[in-house]
């Protein structure tokens, strides 16, 4: 007779062993973030990327007919300044219909590019 008590037995194991390995494991520690590394420019790629640029901002004192904006001379401009500023165009946090076309042709890569070349510029 103690037979199907070994038997009753061995089910009673298997069933809490399914039972464990059914349950979720315990959450693992999350993975510390990565930090996010800037994005080196390379000037020589920024000069090829900057040729449309000048037509603008190349020319001293040039205004849009319409709407009517100031263009800046960006050439020795701080590179600081030149990622940010077309970022937000880009994101669309700056306003300016040229500049946010433009922009969201730029990859973060050729946005450093730019900033690279223009910023090594002679103001």
């Amino acid at each position: 007779m103690t037979r199907p008590l070994t038997i009753a037995a061995c089910l009673a194991i298997a069933s809490l062993s399914y039972a464990v390995l059914a349950q979720d494991p315990p959450a693992a520690e999350p993975a510390p973030a990565a930090t996010p590394q800037p994005t080196v420019g390379n000037a020589d790629n920024g000069r090829l990327l900057t040729y449309t640029c000048v037509g603008c901002h190349g020319v001293e004192g040039y205004r849009n007919i319409y709407p009517h904006y100031h263009v800046p001379l960006i050439g020795g401009q701080s590179e600081v300044y030149l990622t940010n500023a077309l970022h937000e165009y880009r994101k669309g946090a700056r306003k300016h219909p040229t500049m946010e076309a433009q922009a969201q042709s730029f990859s973060d890569q050729d946005i450093a590019d730019i900033a690279a070349f223009l910023s090594g510029l002679q103001k």
